[in-house]
């Protein structure tokens, strides 16, 4: 499975790197294959250790900030490895593609 998730700390102001940065050390000091953009950090694994990833990950901010959101997206297809990369270069050959067409 693939989760998306966004931890953002209520109550501590606008800047709020600092403690999403915590929560994504969590997640790469995971083992698990994971990607950070802007608004979402992906992480790919069984859903166990995904989801345990993703609470650890929440409870290291949760434990600095006194109100926490949490916004997860999951996609759970048994069977599939190395969907972060696949999906993505899925997108780009037919991105390509077009571009060749044109």
């Amino acid at each position: 499975m693939i989760v998306a998730f966004s931890v953002t700390p209520l109550g501590v102001g606008e800047d709020v790197g600092e403690y999403v940065a915590e929560a994504v050390r969590v997640v790469r000091e995971s083992g698990l294959p994971n990607r950070t953009d802007a608004m979402f950090t992906s992480v790919e694994g069984e859903w166990d250790e995904v989801m345990a990833v993703v609470r650890r990950a929440v409870d290291t901010v949760v434990a600095r900030a006194p109100r926490v959101s949490v916004v997860i997206k999951a996609d759970i297809r048994p069977g599939v490895v190395d969907g972060l990369t696949a999906k993505v270069d899925s997108v780009e050959r037919y991105l390509a593609s077009e571009s060749d067409q044109r």
